[in-house]
């Protein structure tokens, strides 16, 4: 059956906005505390080893007392995630408005500090890809508003504006979880990333002979220093996406001009 909201319309129902019950048979276990072991098991197990059972023994609680604030394991990772969210400061510029220096600086700083969010909690990966409730916490909406705000000083309309934080925040997503899914298996594997591109590199080279651009890349530019390097080939990312958008704000401004 489809829930109904407050004013009689149909909808999903919110976890944000449902009252938290309070069990009176037992002592009280908050849904702040529940989400913080959840954070603390993940962070240190993994996504797998989550569930509502494991949950509650970390908390001496029954599974089913956690039932009491959330429905189910999607609602419990969707308020992990906001949790997590909420570590990241909000994007804003600081100077004149419209300068491109400013609001570049600015949305360079809030994608940095979003891949390193999911570099921390890499168990991520496996839950920004589902479509549900992650995007609707408080968290995220705090930092898209933020976000959003922050182009429009560049000089987007809201609508492209919106557009441009799509792409931005799916490019520093999709390199995050390509990082994270990277840095897990060498951790799964006792390697260092340094000692483990040692110890390839010479085996690529090898194998791009007969590839004239590929072996120059990786003879002359790729794997010497391997965190400096994801560091700055990120970043490089971030601004080919930035360049872009001023290009074609320009091309639009112009074209209406004209």
């Amino acid at each position: 059956m489809t829930a109904k909201s407050e004013d009689g319309t149909s909808g999903i129902p919110s976890l944000w906005t449902r009252p938290q019950r309070p069990r009176r048979d037992q002592p009280a276990l908050s849904r702040e505390q529940i989400v913080t072991e959840a954070l603390a098991l993940l962070d240190s197990d993994g996504i797998d080893a989550l569930s509502m059972r494991k949950l509650g023994a970390r908390l001496n609680a029954g599974a089913t007392s956690l039932y009491t604030h959330v429905t189910n394991k999607e609602e419990l990772l969707a308020l992990v995630v906001d949790q997590v969210f909420s570590e990241l400061p909000l994007p804003q510029a600081t100077g004149t408005t419209g300068d491109p220096e400013v609001w570049r600086a600015a949305v360079e700083e809030c994608a940095e500090g979003v891949r390193a969010l999911i570099l921390r909690h890499p168990w991520m990966v496996s839950v920004l890809g589902d479509v549900g409730m992650v995007y609707f916490g408080p968290s995220w909406m705090r930092l898209s508003e933020s976000f959003l705000t922050l182009l429009e000083t560049s000089g987007l309309d809201l609508a492209t504006a919106n557009e441009a934080m799509g792409v931005v925040m799916g490019y520093t997503i999709g390199a995050a979880t390509v990082e994270a899914a990277w840095l897990s298996a060498l951790a799964k594997r006792g390697r260092e990333q340094q000692e483990w591109m040692d110890q390839l590199l010479p085996s690529v080279i090898e194998a791009t002979k007969d590839h004239p651009r590929l072996h120059r890349l990786y003879t002359t530019q790729v794997g010497r220093e391997v965190e400096p390097d994801r560091n700055s080939h990120f970043l490089s990312g971030v601004r080919v996406i930035l360049d872009g958008i001023e290009a074609s704000w320009a091309a639009r401004a112009s074209d209406r001009r004209g």
